[in-house]
């Protein structure tokens, strides 16, 4: 069984990593050429739950994060929120190795009476997978290590009634940096995205072709991502970025089209239709169809 290594404070990251006590309780940024880990992480299931964000590097390994592994030999940009587990794998990097990166990691305590714990859940990027790391270019990287220098700055000296929100403003600032990177990013990759869209117009158009409706029920947007080795929210957002629809509105829309050919081609009933299209209570279908067409299965099959 794999062991399980819980990271709960900066503290406590700062003791495992072999480096000083951090300056401020709930927030830090260190540079990975300075950690000194007293602790071998290699193979260890570790559990943080704190928010991070980390521009990794040359020299710091392989990450199996979630079901995928990346190498990081270009620098890129992870972000992680607690509860999150991460698995390290490969050589402890020497002190002769390049590691020109660093993390931001802060407390969920740090934000938690700000207008910004509101506005994490927007971050979506902090659920992607590794795989889907922000990669920024050396303005992009300029701007976000501008911001990174504000910080600790402000943690960094005698802290006054102002420190608190100064450091969480720029916090936000950067984040909202990084939504404006990953729009980029979405843009810059347009033929990939393409390519996606049509996996999963595919993946949707071959599902309900297919006897898995009946086994699996409708499908789910976390199913449709994992077929297309994707994290739900990187599905989602990409489909937002390339058509202007969540990857939950695209299968509605495939479930509504299927609906409409089934009601005016058939004379299965409204119960059966829904059954038929993954439902499991035909209340449920009812209710979406109408949502979305603005009449009832029955209205639809009597006005056509």
């Amino acid at each position: 069984m794999t062991k399980s290594y819980i990271i709960d404070s900066i503290s406590q990251a700062h003791q495992s990593m072999g480096l000083p006590k951090p300056k401020h309780p709930l927030v830090s940024i260190v540079k990975t050429k300075d950690y000194r880990p007293v602790i071998d992480f290699r193979g260890l299931k570790v559990v943080n739950n704190l928010f991070q964000v980390t521009l990794k590097q040359l020299g710091c390994g392989n990450l199996t994060y979630g079901k995928n592994s990346y190498d990081y030999e270009d620098g890129t940009l992870v972000f992680t929120s607690p509860g999150q587990i991460t698995i390290f794998e490969g050589e402890i990097p020497s002190e002769s190795e390049t590691t020109d990166g660093w993390t931001l990691a802060f407390h969920p305590d740090l934000i938690r009476k700000s207008k910004l714990a509101d506005k994490m859940s927007q971050y979506s990027f902090f659920n992607y997978e590794v795989n889907e790391a922000l990669h920024l270019s050396d303005d992009e990287r300029k701007t976000i290590e501008d911001l990174l220098d504000k910080i600790e700055k402000e943690y960094s000296q005698n802290l006054d009634k102002h420190s608190q929100n100064l450091i969480i403003s720029n916090i936000e600032l950067l984040l909202d940096y990084c939504t404006r990177f990953y729009d980029r990013q979405f843009y810059t990759r347009t033929n990939l995205n393409s390519d996606v869209v049509s996996k999963f117009e595919r993946l949707l158009r071959s599902y309900y072709d297919s006897a898995e409706v009946q086994d699996l029920g409708m499908p789910t947007v976390s199913y449709c991502a994992k077929e297309l080795g994707l994290s739900s929210n990187y599905l989602s957002d990409l489909l937002k970025k390339e058509t202007g629809k969540s990857a939950q509105e695209h299968i509605h829309l495939r479930i509504i089209d299927k609906a409409k050919n089934s009601l005016l081609n058939s004379s299965n009933s409204v119960s059966e239709i829904g059954y038929s299209l993954g439902f499991e209570y035909p209340q449920h279908f009812s209710n979406l169809f109408k949502s979305k067409t603005g009449v009832s299965p029955r209205e639809f099959r009597n006005l056509n």
